[in-house]
């Protein structure tokens, strides 16, 4: 929840809210008014927390520390979380086994490192004439990472290339 979405002191017109202490001690069903002055009166602010409830619920606090609470937890979050990367992982109708190899070594690096891999096999001139040679191609690509990773997108053909995608298994 934004810090926007918060109705503050005078900004609360309901005329009879649940009100909460700093302490999270209930005070009970007051007007506005009342709850307002006791918050003055604390030298605190009245803020609504959960507007939809009947009577919406309003908690007597330093709304400033709230604020800069709440964006230092969203901002903790934000940092932990992952982005995951869409890796790009090109392939030839006609590649020799070695270099197969190698990219199955780099799709697995990928892979362990949570991101998601495009494999797509090019088809260049003549090559085009035999595109079940790429089908085969990325069969035998998921087979070869298939300890790390799953096919996600079957292979499907897009103009003159052949593309699968394939997601890191989950760590359960």
């Amino acid at each position: 929840m934004n810090n926007k979405d918060y109705k503050i002191n005078e900004d609360i017109r309901e005329k009879e809210i649940r009100v909460v202490d700093s302490e999270g001690n209930q005070l009970g069903l007051m007007s506005s008014r009342d709850a307002l002055e006791k918050a003055y009166s604390e030298d605190k602010d009245l803020v609504m927390i959960a507007a939809n409830a009947k009577p919406p619920v309003c908690k007597i606090m330093d709304y400033r520390k709230f604020c800069f609470e709440q964006s230092k937890r969203e901002k903790e979050a934000k940092k932990n979380q992952k982005v995951m990367e869409v890796k790009g992982i090109r392939l030839s109708s006609n590649i020799d086994t070695h270099d197969f190899n190698t990219k199955v070594n780099q799709a697995r690096k990928f892979l362990e490192n949570g991101d998601r891999l495009k494999v797509e096999v090019r088809f260049y001139k003549r090559s085009f004439a035999h595109p079940e040679y790429g089908e085969e191609l990325l069969k035998k690509f998921a087979e070869a990472v298939s300890e790390s990773g799953v096919v996600d997108k079957q292979p499907k053909m897009e103009g003159r290339r052949y593309v699968m995608f394939v997601a890191p298994k989950s760590a359960k």
